[in-house]
């Protein structure tokens, strides 16, 4: 596990974003989030604790109960344990938006301890393909991972509902909200830039 890539996307001295610490030591069950991101597009980031740190996925379209519905997931960056926590706005630079925590909880592998299913996760990350439980709030049941074979690109995975009491078959509906006014001059300061650099 590394933070190396997280720390050299950010100017962390401007970013209230969490510093690029590993946790040696982390009791209980395995942790959680799902963060939505106002970002250049808006976007919800999986984030799945693995020895300290939290490997991330972002999905383009909200996560779903419904098998039906396949969402794309590009593998990004390992974050920091504390990310999990993380709400406000990033002001500039990568990632520069809103953050707002979506769902969180816990989760498991096969119904085993942390260690096992780390273990499990470890080794489905090499292989392309894993699955897992949530207990979130609004996420629960067996979901999986599965990288896309095919794909030109090396990071590309689908994250895909299982079948069971927790699915749904209805479609998901994403309310769209209105950006509030900070993010809006969030948004403006953002464009301004974009605008002064062409």
């Amino acid at each position: 596990m590394s933070l190396k890539k997280y720390k050299t996307k950010r100017d962390l001295k401007k970013s209230p974003e969490p510093k690029p610490k590993i946790k040696k030591t982390v009791k209980g069950d395995l942790r959680f989030v799902i963060q939505e991101h106002h970002a250049s597009h808006l976007h919800w980031d999986l984030r799945l604790e693995l020895e300290g740190v939290l490997k991330s996925w972002a999905v383009p379209k909200v996560p779903s109960l419904n098998p039906d519905e396949k969402r794309l997931a590009i593998m990004v960056e390992d974050h920091p344990y504390d990310y999990q926590y993380f709400k406000g706005i990033i002001p500039f630079g990568y990632g520069a938006g809103t953050v707002k925590i979506w769902d969180k909880g816990t989760f498991h592998i096969d119904g085993q301890d942390k260690e096992t299913s780390e273990k499990l996760m470890k080794s489905g990350l090499k292989k392309g393909a894993f699955h897992f439980t949530l207990q979130g709030k609004k996420l629960k049941g067996e979901f999986a991972l599965i990288k896309l074979k095919n794909s030109k690109k090396e990071n590309e995975w689908l994250l895909i509902k299982k079948k069971d009491k927790f699915s749904v078959s209805t479609k998901t509906a994403i309310k769209k909200k209105s950006p509030s006014k900070l993010e809006k001059v969030v948004m403006l300061v953002k464009s301004r830039k974009r605008a002064s650099r062409a």
